[in-house]
């Protein structure tokens, strides 16, 4: 339901604004999609942006500041296609072909300083555990913030996959937990160093996917392998059931990609929507700007904190499944 509002929100959106050359949607997607450029605020008619660092292996690699190319429309045979081209929004050679791109682009920066967030949360949180005796003394600061959370994903692990192997598998739960509940978050801060949509870009919760994928597949046990390629079923189902218990484990990384993906990017694009709103009624005279404004922005707070408990849900059904998933590759013969 709320991914339909939002997609409905957009499209009348765009429908009222294109008449007055307000492309509401163009305004919402150079917000959500990854960029060469991390666009700040405009001050005195001046965009005021981070121009990122572009690194091509093209031949060599090659660098330059983003300015270059977004100012001038190219740099070195170098330049954006266009919308509706073939890698549309991406650097591409003068003949339309794309090179191996490695830039710095806005997902990129923010996943770094959504690590390095993390690293010093958690060091500073294990810098307290060390100095202070947890049996005596009730935690304090950062280590009672990040207590219950732990412990949540602890006991995660403990129930899903099992006192003998929880302790090993701990460690990667809490990090997938707290990377995702940390970049949920940070994205829904309107200003820089957030606002960017790093869990609602595919490519980053296709990683987080795969990390689990592999940490399932690879340390399964034989008991595990054999449910899939030769279940306890009758000799007849049991090329069927092979080709079924496959595919479903090739489905589980999908299903985990798809499911963290689409609700912070629907997520993402209802409150844009509802901010939207302003302008869109700002065309229609200063009643309606007022009023608009009112209910925009008390709808906004709203969604900003429904987005807090959504993005908690999420990195914590991710972190679930996931322990499940690792839970059911530990599984011995009875």
């Amino acid at each position: 339901m709320k991914k339909v509002f939002a997609i409905l929100v957009m499209l009348l959106s765009s429908a009222l604004c294109r008449a007055d050359d307000l492309d509401i949607g163009g305004i919402i997607f150079d917000h959500v999609l990854d960029s060469y450029e991390w666009h700040i605020t405009e001050w005195r008619g001046h965009s005021v942006a981070i121009h990122l660092p572009v690194i091509l292996i093209d031949g060599g690699i090659k660098t330059f500041n983003s300015k270059h190319i977004l100012e001038t429309g190219g740099y070195e045979g170098y330049h954006i296609a266009a919308k509706g081209e073939p890698h549309e929004g991406k650097i591409v050679r003068a003949d339309g072909s794309k090179p191996f791109d490695i830039s710095i682009t806005k997902n990129v920066l923010q996943l770094m300083m959504n690590a390095l967030l993390l690293l010093v949360v958690v060091l500073l949180t294990a810098r307290w555990y060390k100095r202070h005796d947890a049996l005596k003394e009730h935690p304090t600061g950062i280590a009672a913030l990040m207590e219950p959370l732990i412990m949540m994903v602890h006991d995660m692990a403990k129930e899903n996959i099992g006192e003998e192997d929880y302790r090993r598998y701990s460690p990667f739960l809490l990090t997938v937990f707290l990377f995702i509940l940390f970049s949920n978050f940070i994205g829904i801060l309107p200003f820089f160093p957030g606002g960017a949509n790093l869990t609602g870009n595919i490519a980053c919760t296709m990683v987080l996917a795969l990390f689990t994928f592999f940490t399932v597949n690879l340390t399964g046990t034989k008991h595990y392998y054999k449910e899939i390629f030769s279940p306890d079923v009758p000799g007849v189902l049991k090329p069927l059931m092979a080709v079924i218990e496959f595919f479903s484990a090739l489905v589980k990384p999908i299903s985990l990609t798809i499911r963290l993906f689409a609700n912070m990017l629907a997520g993402h694009i209802q409150i844009l929507c509802m901010v939207c709103i302003i302008f869109i009624m700002g065309k229609m005279g200063m009643a309606m700007t007022a009023g608009a404004t009112v209910i925009s922005v008390l709808f906004g707070i709203f969604l900003d904190v429904l987005e807090m408990l959504i993005s908690f849900i999420q990195a914590y059904i991710f972190t679930m499944l996931s322990s499940i998933y690792i839970g059911m590759a530990r599984q011995k013969a009875e």
